[in-house]
C-alpha cells in the first residue's frame, strides 16, 4: 500500500499551501494527524508548499509513512472550513480542499461520510492549544520588552531596543524580516516582503515626533530601490496630523504605523499581517497612508 496516488499527492500540496498562513498552525495540523514530530520539523523552514512536497515524499517511502498519507487525506476531506483564518485567499484554499475531496472521492480512497475520529480530534486540538500557548507567552515576552523601552530615559537605547522588537514579532507572525542593514549610501532599518512586495522599514521611538523632512528622507531611500518597493514608518510618538497628510493621494508608497498600532499587535488583538493589509488596502482604496489599526473591526 505504498503512497497515494500522483495527482491526489498534488492536491493535497495545494491544499497545505493555501489552507495555511501560520507555519505553527500547519505544524499542529500535521501532528495532530499523527506525522512524526522530528519528520514534521525536518522541513520546516521551507515554503509551505515545498515542506508538504517533501514531506509527503518522505513518508510515502515507507508502509507507516504511506498510512500517515492516508491519515492527512482524510484530515484535509474532513475539513468544513479553512484551518488557519490568516489565509490571505480564503476562497482559494476552499477551492483546493474542495477539489482534494472530489479527486479522492473520484477514485475511492474516502468515503463521503468518513469522520474524524475522536482521537485525531482530541490530538488537534491539543496542538491547536498547544500553539495559542506559545505564541500567546512569546506575545507576553515581546510586551514586556516594549515596556522597558518605554521606561528607558535613554532614547537611543529604545530605539535599538525597537529595532529588537520588530525582529521578533515579524518572526512571531512568520513574516521574513531582515535586520537594520547598510547600502553603501544609506542605512536601512529593515525589510520585509509581504504579498509579493518589498517593504523597506524606519524605525523611530523618540520623544518628539518625526517631521516632513524625515518621511521625505525615508520615501527618497523607497524611491531609489525597484518600482514595487513600498515602505513603512514606525513612529512610536506618532505623527502630525498635518504630516501624516502630505503623504496622502497618488504617488504616495508608504503607509506609516505608531505606538498605539503596535500595542494592539503585542496585546494580541491584531494579527500583525493583517494589520499591515489593512493599511495598504486603505492606502490603495482611499490614499491615506496613515490609518490606525484601531479603525478595523476588532
Amino acid at each position: 500500500m505504498r503512497g497515494l496516488p500522483y495527482e491526489i499527492v498534488e492536491a493535497m500540496i495545494q491544499c497545505f499551501g493555501r489552507s495555511f498562513y501560520y507555519k505553527d498552525q500547519m505544524e499542529a495540523f500535521l501532528l495532530s494527524a499523527g506525522v512524526d514530530k522530528a519528520l514534521v520539523r525536518k522541513y520546516r523552514d521551507e515554503y509551505k508548499f515545498t515542506w508538504a512536497r517533501k514531506l509527503l515524499s518522505e513518508l510515502a517511502e515507507t508502509e507507516d509513512g504511506a498510512l500517515a498519507q492516508r491519515r492527512l487525506l482524510t484530515a484535509l476531506c474532513n475539513l468544513r472550513d479553512v484551518p488557519d483564518s490568516g489565509v490571505p485567499d480564503r476562497d482559494a484554499a476552499l477551492g483546493a480542499l474542495r477539489a482534494l475531496k472530489e479527486l479522492a472521492l473520484s477514485k475511492d480512497i474516502i468515503v463521503k461520510k468518513q469522520k474524524e475520529d475522536t482521537k485525531s480530534r482530541t490530538r488537534r486540538a491539543e496542538e491547536s492549544a498547544r500553539v495559542l500557548r506559545e505564541r500567546a507567552a512569546k506575545l507576553s515576552a515581546a510586551r514586556v520588552q516594549f515596556l522597558a523601552g518605554v521606561a528607558d530615559p535613554d532614547r537611543q537605547a529604545a530605539g535599538y531596543s525597537l529595532e529588537d522588537l520588530l525582529n521578533e514579532l515579524f518572526a512571531l507572525f512568520e513574516i521574513e524580516y531582515r535586520k537594520p542593514y547598510r547600502t553603501p549610501t544609506q542605512q536601512i532599518d529593515g525589510h520585509f516582503r509581504l504579498d509579493g512586495f518589498d517593504y523597506l522599514v524606519e524605525a523611530k521611538w523618540r520623544k518628539d515626533m518625526p517631521t516632513e523632512a524625515e518621511l521625505l528622507a525615508f520615501q527618497g531611500k523607497v524611491n531609489d530601490k525597484l518600482e514595487s518597493t513600498r515602505g513603512l514608518f514606525m513612529s512610536i510618538q506618532g505623527f502630525r496630523d498635518e504630516v501624516a497628510r502630505k503623504f496622502d493621494g497618488g504617488g504616495a508608497n508608504i503607509i506609516l504605523m505608531d505606538g498605539q498600532d503596535l500595542t494592539l499587535v503585542l496585546e494580541g488583538r491584531v494579527a500583525l499581517a493583517d494589520g499591515l493589509r489593512f493599511k495598504i488596502v486603505k492606502a490603495a482604496q482611499e490614499g491615506r497612508a496613515f490609518v490606525p489599526f484601531h479603525e478595523m473591526k476588532l
